[in-house]
């Protein structure tokens, strides 16, 4: 088994999607191995939230044992922490095997969400993998 590190740095530029008051950020890390037949699911972390932030920092390590990054796809999710449902303000997805990962941490920056009227929302990582 393999050890894939994601550190989560930060965010830039999110869209405000609460009426009152400032979104309330964290993000969803989902893994799954994306099979010909049967996707396999290797689990999903979540980091901290950040109260009325736009542009949060978190400086966070998330850890996923995995067999291989053969088809593996990480789907990052940034949600706004609401009371009742929690909104979804950007996605993006990541082919790791594409990525050639190594040991030593690859920056990795992704766009996230498209904004019409501001400049557009992007997520900072360093991704690592090991055996």
């Amino acid at each position: 088994m393999g050890i894939l590190t994601v550190h989560l740095d930060r965010i830039t530029n999110l869209a405000d999607e609460d009426h009152i008051g400032n979104s309330d950020p964290y993000v969803k890390f989902e893994l799954e191995q994306d099979n010909l037949f049967v996707d396999k699911d290797f689990g999903e972390m979540v980091s901290t939230k950040k109260k009325d932030e736009q542009n949060p920092v978190y400086g966070e390590d998330f850890h996923f044992n995995i067999p291989t990054l053969n088809n593996m796809e990480l789907t990052i999710k940034v949600m706004d922490d609401d009371v009742g449902f929690d909104e979804k303000l950007g996605k993006c997805k990541i082919k790791l095997e594409d990525l050639g990962l190594s040991e030593e941490p690859m920056e990795i920056e992704k766009k996230v969400d498209n904004n019409l009227f501001s400049p557009d929302a992007y997520i900072y990582l360093k991704i690592s993998y090991s055996e």
